[in-house]
């Protein structure tokens, strides 16, 4: 499936498109494109299911799609800012071929602002596939360390009912047992299960939702870090920066320099 707001992208004769929307809207059904993608948040937040695992796009964040990654819109920010950019690519680096989210450095956010003077032009333009080139083939260098922030939806049923627990009550304290009997399950099952299914254990997937949901808050820029971290069930602001840095590698402040 390869459509795009009624253009077929995959039908263009041009190797790049450039797509910029101040208000972007995006049905949630599952597609592919036989290009890759780029999508750049650059305000609000943007959640997307690639191949069975959830991602989050803060703001001023970018996520490489590869080639024919089954993916769609789970949900996003009330008003989102979007630039999406496919290419057709032929490349043996292996950046290309599987996902990857990162912070974009300001000399590629420069770059992409650039590029959206050829904003859903459809026939070929040379400056823009000389630019937009030049782009791509720099693109892994620009990419210091991808975010391996994402969440794996399991497929065995008899989970349906933990996950849908952990992800209404993410900020409380959960135990374990109460998750076993949700499930109809030993705990010693439970967390075998789970960990075959997610990567994570029942703890871990519960610390990731928590971060997650706090880069989305924080990147709304209507809470402060103090707020957040309550918000998502930390009983200190210590608590959550030691949470967070665990899993991003860097601090909550870090995170509010990058997108301002």
């Amino acid at each position: 499936m390869n459509t795009q707001n009624n253009i077929e992208i995959d039908e263009l004769d041009k190797s790049y498109f450039v797509w910029f929307e101040n208000n972007w809207t995006h049905d949630d059904v599952l597609h592919y494109h036989e290009r890759g993608q780029l999508v750049y948040v650059e305000s609000g937040f943007q959640y997307i299911t690639i191949e069975e695992k959830i991602y989050l796009l803060p703001q001023n964040h970018a996520i490489w799609i590869p080639s024919r990654a089954f993916h769609k819109t789970n949900s996003h920010s009330e008003k989102i800012k979007l630039m999406i950019m496919f290419a057709d690519l032929h490349k043996k680096d292996p950046f290309y071929q599987e996902v990857n989210v990162f912070s974009v450095p300001p000399v590629l956010k420069e770059m992409i602002k650039y590029a959206e003077r050829w904003s859903k032009l459809t026939v070929k333009n040379d400056d823009e596939t000389v630019f937009l080139k030049a782009l791509f083939n720099e693109l892994p260098h620009f990419v210091e360390h991808s975010l391996k922030l994402h969440i794996c939806l399991p497929k065995d049923r008899r989970l349906n009912k933990v996950i849908a627990h952990l992800h209404d009550y993410y900020r409380n304290d959960i135990k374990i047992e109460d998750l076993a009997d949700r499930a109809h399950l030993s705990l010693r099952t439970l967390e075998r299960i789970f960990k075959k299914e997610t990567g994570l254990t029942l703890t871990k997937y519960q610390q990731i939702l928590r971060i997650i949901k706090s880069l989305e808050l924080l990147s709304s820029g209507n809470l402060t870090i103090s707020e957040t971290a309550f918000e998502v069930g930390y009983k200190s602001v210590q608590a959550y920066t030691r949470s967070f840095q665990s899993v991003m590698q860097f601090r909550p402040t870090d995170f509010m320099k990058n997108i301002k």
